[in-house]
């Protein structure tokens, strides 16, 4: 097992599973800044009513490649909370998946950015992880 940079690896447009209370399990993208992930949702999902039931969560964001042997984790748990939509952000998680040219984008990510969140219920679930455990599981593979 061998060190990785924690944030350059969370920085990729990867795809993290979330976990809550009942267990349910859901693919979510995310954002990691300020030391927290960041989960657009809203009332459209179970998310947002889950969080509020129990905000006890834990998120696990992984990639394994078994033609280079690469295979590292993070796994985070902690307490959500939901906060206030802001565009900003919106627009830096987003674009870290769809690039940078909106015109590209599919309308129901657009309409994230320019519906008035209020109206539309958009929040952000952070994650402020209690405990963040990291492995990089890495191999060689024979040639």
């Amino acid at each position: 097992m061998t060190d990785f940079d924690v944030d350059a690896f969370l920085r990729q447009p990867l795809t993290a599973r979330i976990a809550t209370n009942g267990p349910t399990v859901r693919p979510v993208w995310f954002l990691w800044e300020d030391g927290a992930f960041w989960i657009l949702t809203g009332p459209w999902a179970r998310l947002v009513h889950r969080v509020r039931e129990d905000p006890a969560v834990a998120l696990v964001v992984d990639e394994c490649d078994p033609a280079t042997g690469l295979v590292r984790q993070v796994i985070a748990r902690g307490e959500a909370e939901l906060v206030a939509f802001d565009v900003p952000r919106g627009r830096r998680k987003l674009t870290r998946y769809l690039g940078t040219d909106e015109g590209r984008w599919d309308p129901r990510f657009v309409h994230y950015l320019h519906d008035d969140p209020a109206e539309r219920g958009t929040v952000w679930l952070r994650l402020r992880p209690a405990s963040l455990s990291v492995q990089d599981l890495s191999y060689v593979v024979a040639r």
